[in-house]
């Protein structure tokens, strides 16, 4: 909920106020030019944990869904409690039960994945971005990934037990996306938000410094379009496949 001003109000005005990171800067920014085209839309967040981004977006007529497996599910409804626009389901962040639970998917529909993406094989992610494209047309996604060279180094992880990281992308893997599902009819990068395009350039030259730095996240909006019928496999799949097994520097 938010006052005439667009500040939030209500119990969720100190969670909104929470420093974000230079990523949810980016995700915000998607979501919110996403929202003002469709103001009724509905937010599905897979994976967000206690995530308050909800506080940060409403606009007083969205609508929220968080999607975590039911152990996390429990733990946000206990601290998050639902509440008119805003609830959490508990089903796999990885399966399709979720898709059902989007209600009035003909006000938009935009599905953010963070922190997620990397720690999936191949054609999960494909499968994914398939499945959003087919079930909602005029939608968006938005997610973010690591460089296509971290894929099976992780140097700089500290925590042992963290799942290995499966799937990276390049800046010049983008356009590839869209042979996911011919429902996909824009992919783009999203920028740091208030900064030039010299940014965006540095950000994407850095992904090709191994070893230098802790790799930078890069943030991608998928777009997609009026539904179509999807193509059968052919015999050139494979070698068009985004989701290639990575760890291979692009040319």
């Amino acid at each position: 909920m938010t006052d005439t001003d667009g500040t939030p109000a209500g119990p969720g005005a100190a969670l909104a106020r929470v420093p974000v990171t230079g990523t949810s800067r980016r995700f915000d920014a998607a979501v919110r030019a996403y929202v003002r085209q469709h103001p009724r839309a509905t937010v599905v967040a897979l994976g967000e944990g206690l995530g308050t981004a909800f506080w940060r977006l409403d606009n007083g007529r969205l609508h929220w869904l968080t999607v975590e497996p039911p152990e996390t599910a429990a733990v946000r409804r206990m601290l998050l409690p639902d509440g008119p626009r805003r609830r959490t389901l508990a089903c796999p962040v990885t399966g399709s039960g979720w898709l059902d639970a989007v209600r009035a998917p003909e006000r938009g529909v935009v599905v953010t994945v963070r922190g997620l993406l990397a720690f999936l094989r191949p054609p999960e992610v494909r499968a994914l971005f398939a499945a959003c494209a087919e079930r909602f047309p005029g939608g968006a996604l938005v997610f973010d990934t690591v460089p296509r060279w971290c894929v099976g180094r992780d140097p700089w992880r500290t925590a042992p037990a963290a799942p290995p990281l499966r799937w990276g992308l390049n800046a010049a893997d983008l356009p590839k996306i869209a042979s996911a599902h011919p429902n996909v009819v824009a992919v783009r990068e999203v920028p740091p938000p208030g900064r030039g395009p010299l940014a965006g350039h540095l950000a994407r030259w850095r992904q090709h410094v191994p070893l230098l730095h802790t790799p930078a996240r890069t943030v991608t909006e998928i777009r997609f379009g009026a539904r179509r019928a999807a193509a059968g496999p052919g015999p050139g799949d494979a070698a068009a496949d985004p989701e290639r097994p990575a760890g291979h520097r692009s040319r």
